[in-house]
């Protein structure tokens, strides 16, 4: 193992976890101009950030529990994210049938009124009830299901959310790094003494910073324990499993399944030709890390949607599945769906030293959240600027009225090389960030060898520069979702690509 070093110049904010919420919090921080370091122990939302149902949303269920706070935030900042980051937040119509035996129409008609009107909602059209006998949403349905309602949300590219919070974040002079784990904190004299070690190379530092912030997501009570030994404060870990199939419909609404058990599911347009079907929420109990879905869990999803769809959905279909876990903040004895999702910020100092801990929270809310822990910060070491995300569009959000159409036929125009479909991709997945690859391109093989589904080598490079890609794993995604278009060997493909173009760099 490398020598320890130390790196003397403290910096005044120090993250651990680089998920939405650590992210979130490093791009707000320096954007008011502190100094900034964020360390990730994997890659970039590679827990539970990209791991979501990838939904911009209030939580049309958390109505049942009064969580109005949660559901009144959540809402306002539907509107707010979707103007900030227009390329990867896009507004969703959600139908909703009436199950008899269930909630009661009324209550769901009561439910919805509020939904509509407690978040300040502007731009997003109104809860509308539907005859699902005329309407189109109707016809992938079982026939019994006769009426139900059509409301607003919106859905995100999550991990890509991540990742350009993080470029926000270096842009403005934050160090971003990832595989890097914090292998220890110590507090001296007022300050951290923060132990990393690179889990690339082996070798180890330490940086001093003046405020800790735990965002480690599913491992947030470990590294909390590990600094400042507590009593577990009702901290616990919920499972969600998410699974894909082939498209079950052809149009661009969602649905939202309410199921005997209380719990419900969503069906959702994913990635063109796939359905987005989730999420159970159990307990768990092991290692984030290896968190997985077992058959039971694809079992239960399957049977939720094939109560709904004609066409029955089966295990077989099942094309990718992934599960996250998330840390809530609760009563262990409340059932697992019924766990708050609200955040909770635990403010400590140890021997004088600052320590801030985020429990639970939703990426809808995350913007919100870093906007309180600068608060803390504020309070802690002095002021240093005021809210500024709000008003602040994201890395390549910056086009004309957020207009993701008319950015994409601009794109086209520019680059006519580019088919439809791969415009749009770029458009949707990097706005004007994407001119940054696409550069001087005349022709598609400007752009190097295309490992599959149009990436190329340009884009990889683009996105181990500048989002911080280490893998193929990384690139087929989590920086995109091409792994359900490429075949297995493309993996391979890129890896070989990465080793070689580090091994031109070394030298």
């Amino acid at each position: 193992m490398a020598a320890v070093g130390q790196d003397l110049s403290a910096v005044d904010v120090f993250v651990i976890g680089g998920g939405v919420n650590g992210c979130g919090v490093a791009r707000d921080a320096a954007g008011r101009g502190y100094s900034v370091r964020l360390a990730e122990m994997g890659d970039l939302a590679s827990g539970a950030s990209s791991r979501s149902t990838k939904l911009i949303h209030g939580g049309l269920r958390y109505l049942e529990y009064f969580e109005f706070r949660l559901v009144r935030e959540a809402l306002r900042e539907r509107e707010i994210l979707w103007a900030n980051a227009p390329h990867l937040v896009r507004p969703l119509r959600f139908v909703l049938p009436y199950q008899r035996g269930l909630r009661p129409f009324w209550v769901l008609r009561l439910g919805l009124f509020l939904y509509d009107h407690i978040g300040g909602r502007k731009r997003l059209p109104p809860t509308r009830s539907l005859d699902l006998r005329r309407d189109g949403a109707g016809a992938p349905l079982k026939p019994e299901f006769v009426k139900g309602f059509e409301y607003s949300d919106c859905w995100v590219d999550d991990a890509r959310l991540v990742v350009l919070n993080a470029r926000d974040a270096a842009n403005r002079g934050a160090t971003i790094e990832t595989r890097k784990k914090v292998v220890g904190a110590q507090a001296r004299n007022g300050k951290w003494i923060v132990g990393l070690r690179d889990l690339v190379t082996s070798e180890e530092n330490e940086v001093v910073a003046r405020v800790l912030v735990n965002a480690a997501g599913p491992w947030v009570e470990r590294v909390f324990s590990s600094i400042a030994p507590h009593d577990n404060d009702h901290v616990r870990l919920v499972k969600g499993s998410h699974i894909v199939v082939p498209k079950i419909f052809d149009h661009q609404r969602c649905y939202i399944f309410q199921n005997p058990d209380g719990r419900i599911i969503f069906a959702i347009p994913y990635e063109g030709d796939f359905t987005l079907i989730g999420t159970t929420d159990e307990d768990f109990y092991g290692d984030p890390a290896e968190v997985a879905i077992t058959p039971q869990e694809i079992d239960y999803l399957c049977a939720a949607a094939s109560d709904y769809f004609i066409k029955p959905v089966s295990s077989a279909d099942v094309v990718r599945a992934y599960s996250g876990v998330r840390p809530l903040y609760g009563d262990p004895a409340v059932a697992a769906q019924d766990a708050t999702r609200d955040y909770v910020i635990k403010r400590e100092a140890v021997k004088g030293a600052p320590l801030i801990n985020i429990f639970g929270g939703k990426i809808t809310t995350y913007r919100r959240l870093a906007e309180k822990i600068l608060e803390i910060i504020g309070e802690t070491i002095g002021v240093r600027g005021a809210q500024w995300t709000e008003q602040t569009p994201l890395p390549g959000g910056d086009f004309l009225n957020g207009d993701i159409d008319a950015f994409t036929r601009d794109l086209r125009a520019q680059k006519p090389f580019l088919s439809e479909a791969l415009a749009r991709r770029f458009a949707r997945s990097y706005g004007s960030l994407c001119l940054e690859f696409l550069g001087g391109a005349q022709s598609l093989a400007d752009l190097g060898p295309d490992f599959g589904a149009g990436l190329t080598r340009a884009e990889i490079d683009y996105l181990v520069e500048r989002e911080w890609a280490l893998t193929a794993e990384d690139i087929l995604w989590r920086r995109t979702k091409l792994g359900l278009r490429c075949p297995p060997s493309t993996a391979a493909e890129i890896d070989a690509y990465l080793a070689l173009r580090a091994s031109r760099r070394a030298k």
